[in-house]
């Protein structure tokens, strides 16, 4: 299978070396050449053109940051549906709402080819070894077909139903993380308020029934001071957006999501769309004049 990658953001580039080091054909295309660069040293082709991208592969995968920009590159002019060969598959690694989702699957399906939606967890320090877990959501065959390559890029393929599943788990599974977040930074500033040393509070909650991935892993980005999770407030509220129209489609109610997604507009507003999301915990700092730093935290997280 020779597959082309579109999206060389943080974690789409980090999905794509996956695939080169497990020996796949890969052609590249962003419309930032720089993070095409180490690809390229890796063995990668260039394209011009997501257009350009299709045309010689089996399946182009896309990662991208938003409905509006996969739509984009998907049906422009020099878009993928311009070149995707009759038969050929439409990965989408993005984040999606299912209506998105949905609608997508038909153009595609429209110009002849097939779609299999295929977000991953995990986060991009997980991405840098393929260790993250791949959410599928399609027809069994083409999933059979191309999981080879995405075992490559996740430690977990789990197929979750026909298209649209894989973006509502995704969803899901970001509104948690994001809930995770805030309440993480509050069980620390208590900590760090009443005079307990912080780190030994970062393992005493990491051992205890409190835990959760999002402490162990975004907890220590918190304490060491960088917040570098390689993902933005502007994501972070793309996302829970998608969580509350979940709630109004379904009839569930969201209390905790809605505070939450509400917590992080106002970080948004403070600190900006670009900034890490995990400096949504900095509103409490600031609140409080009070920093949440402990030493011997490591600047960046290890797979």
């Amino acid at each position: 299978m020779r597959y082309a990658y579109i999206g060389l953001g943080h974690l789409g580039a980090n999905l794509a070396a996956c695939l080169l080091r497990a020996g796949f054909a890969v052609t590249v295309h962003d419309r930032n050449p720089e993070p095409a660069q180490r690809l390229l040293a890796m063995g990668a082709t260039w394209a011009a053109t997501p257009r350009e991208a299709a045309a010689d592969v089996d399946a182009v995968i896309t990662c991208l940051p938003s409905p509006s920009v996969s739509e984009a590159v998907l049906t422009g002019p020099n878009g993928v549906l311009a070149g995707l060969r009759p038969g050929g598959a439409w990965i989408e690694m993005s984040t999606l709402d299912r209506e998105t989702v949905l609608r997508l699957a038909a153009l595609v399906q429209a110009a002849g080819g097939r779609m299999l939606e295929s977000p991953v967890t995990g986060g991009v320090h997980l991405a840098a070894t393929g260790q993250v877990t791949v959410l599928a959501g399609g027809d069994a065959d083409l999933l059979a077909a191309h999981r080879p390559a995405l075992e490559k890029m996740g430690r977990q393929v789990l197929h979750m139903g026909p298209l649209g599943s894989a973006a509502v788990i995704k969803v899901i599974t970001n509104m948690l993380a994001f809930i995770h977040l805030v309440a993480d930074g509050e069980a620390l500033m208590l900590a760090k308020r009443a005079g307990l040393d912080l780190a030994q509070a970062w393992h005493a909650i990491a051992g205890s029934s409190g835990n959760s991935f999002v402490h162990e892993t975004e907890g220590q980005l918190i304490l060491n001071g960088s917040y570098d999770i390689a993902f933005t407030m502007d994501l972070a509220c793309k996302d829970l957006g998608f969580a509350m129209g979940l709630g109004r489609d379904y009839d569930v109610p969201l209390d905790l999501a809605a505070l939450t997604a509400q917590t992080f507009i106002r970080a948004r507003a403070a600190y900006g769309g670009g900034a890490w999301s995990t400096q949504v915990v900095k509103l409490l700092e600031d609140q409080l004049s009070t920093d949440l730093r402990a030493p011997g935290f490591p600047a960046k997280l290890e797979a």
